[in-house]
């Protein structure tokens, strides 16, 4: 007989170590935080050492833990790997994804039906954080990011290239006509807290590096500076691919497309104690496969 852990407690410790709060872990597994403490504790009596120690008002994973934990998610990738293999071909799988909201919004999300259609047995949830370089925590399987990184505790694979343009409604150019760049003083132009060298970067592309004399009007979120900007408040600045279709549905329209500023691409992020399922993989190869469409 192998002299196993408690395979219980095991299980309720790799996602404590994951998701590095046992609050967290209870509500992925459907336990109360007593319960987590005490499959914990069990797994520290097994071992005859502490495998969480308290920072503050949280417990977080030994140096020691976190190596076990690392060996134990992939032992527990392979049982999964196995199980599908082996388990029904029906059985839906849900893929939990972390996404900034524009880009959620404007390009993840209207496209998803076609992963859904080539792989019927995953279901995509899709949550949003309102900054793209929000802290990465747990509870998710795969979380897409703009920029190099660093993500020491994830495997980054680059899908999307992106960059800023001149973005405008239609109805606002048919009141107020924008024939050359010098012409941005006759409009307000809406910014971004969260964005604040958008405009400064592009209109030095566009050789108006003092910028024209006019007002501006700054929110806090880039999805609301861009309802502003179809409502035909002011002109933005905005990224693309992330916005062609609403270019091909009429609800923007980019004036000086030519003028373009390039910025970090678009990472699809493994955490590397997740369960690498056929399913995940899919779905990065999927996102991988869309972003060279746009790239074409």
């Amino acid at each position: 007989m192998r002299r196993l852990p408690p395979l219980n407690a095991l299980r309720v410790f790799e996602v404590a170590a994951r998701t590095g709060s046992f609050t967290q872990a209870g509500a992925e597994l459907g336990l109360t935080h007593g319960a987590v403490s005490r499959q914990i504790g069990a797994l520290e009596d097994w071992f005859g050492q502490r495998l969480f120690v308290r920072v503050g008002r949280r417990m977080a994973a030994t140096p020691a833990a976190r190596a076990f934990a690392a060996e134990v998610s992939l032992s527990f990738d392979r049982v999964m790997a196995a199980a599908e293999a082996c388990g029904r071909p029906e059985a839906r799988r849900v893929l939990r994804v972390s996404a900034p909201s524009t880009f959620a919004m404007r390009w993840l999300i209207p496209r998803l039906d076609a992963f859904r259609m080539a792989r019927p047995e995953a279901d995509v949830s899709v949550t949003t954080t309102t900054t793209l370089h929000q802290e990465l925590r747990g509870g998710f399987d795969l979380a897409i990011r703009r920029g190099a990184g660093p993500w020491p505790y994830q495997r980054a694979v680059p899908f999307l290239d992106e960059a800023d343009t001149l973005i405008a409604s239609p109805a606002l150019l048919a009141r107020r006509a924008l024939a050359v760049p010098a012409d941005l003083g006759r409009h307000a132009l809406l910014a971004t807290e969260t964005r604040p060298n958008d405009w400064a970067d592009w209109l030095s592309a566009a050789g108006l590096s003092d910028g024209p004399a006019t007002r501006r009007r700054v929110f806090d979120h880039f999805f609301v500076t861009l309802q502003a900007v179809e409502d035909g408040l002011g002109l933005g600045i905005g990224p693309f691919p992330i916005l062609d279709r609403s270019i091909t549905a009429g609800r923007l329209v980019a004036p000086f497309p030519e003028i373009r500023v390039a910025r970090p691409g678009y990472v699809a992020l493994i955490p590397s104690d997740t369960d690498k399922t056929p399913s995940l993989l899919a779905l990065v190869d999927w996102l991988v496969a869309e972003g060279s469409k746009q790239a074409g």
